[in-house]
């Protein structure tokens, strides 16, 4: 469904093409979807959410480890949702030195600008499994199930931070 003003069939990709690379919050449009991932080498957690909304939410947990499966199952979701923009969490130590996995999160980035020609944008993820972990464990879920869910529930927890980041120039004003 296009939005009022936008001629049926007309596409986002211009707009996403001449937005700055440093893609945040001020440049979201009034209503776009928006993935996130929480990347890890056994498990991509994945969160969606709306723009206009400002409201993140667990989607799913990719339990692939092979690159062909990962990419299949995030080709599937975007072409499920058509996000405009993906948002990935950059994983760092708790004084913000990058680590072994702050490389593997940047190249899985790259590769998601790279294969699906959507602008990605960079989240600290800092404490958002512990974060995700609590939440469960407070919501009552079992010890087996929170695992499962963890991953997803991180990248919820690195969308909402994304989607509540406070940005002046924004007209909508602070989140």
């Amino acid at each position: 469904m296009n939005p009022p003003g936008r001629p049926k069939g007309e596409n986002r990709s211009a707009q996403r093409e001449a937005a700055p690379a440093g893609v945040g919050p001020a440049s979201r449009s009034d209503e776009a979807t928006v993935l996130a991932f929480d990347f890890g080498t056994r498990r991509i957690g994945v969160a969606m959410g709306n723009t206009l909304l400002r409201v993140a939410r667990p989607l799913t947990t990719i339990a692939a480890e092979a690159n062909a499966a990962r990419f299949a199952a995030v080709a599937a979701l975007i072409g499920e949702w058509q996000p405009e923009l993906l948002v990935v969490g950059r994983p760092v130590h708790a004084d913000g030195v990058e680590h072994a996995l702050t490389a593997r999160a940047e190249r899985f980035a790259r590769q998601l600008e790279g294969r699906f020609g959507l602008q990605v944008a960079r989240a600290d993820e800092r404490f958002t499994s512990v974060g995700a972990e609590d939440a469960l464990a407070a919501a009552g879920v079992r010890a087996g199930a929170r695992k499962a869910a963890r991953d997803e529930v991180a990248a919820q927890l690195i969308l909402q931070a994304w989607f509540d980041q406070p940005v002046a120039d924004d007209p909508r004003g602070p989140a």
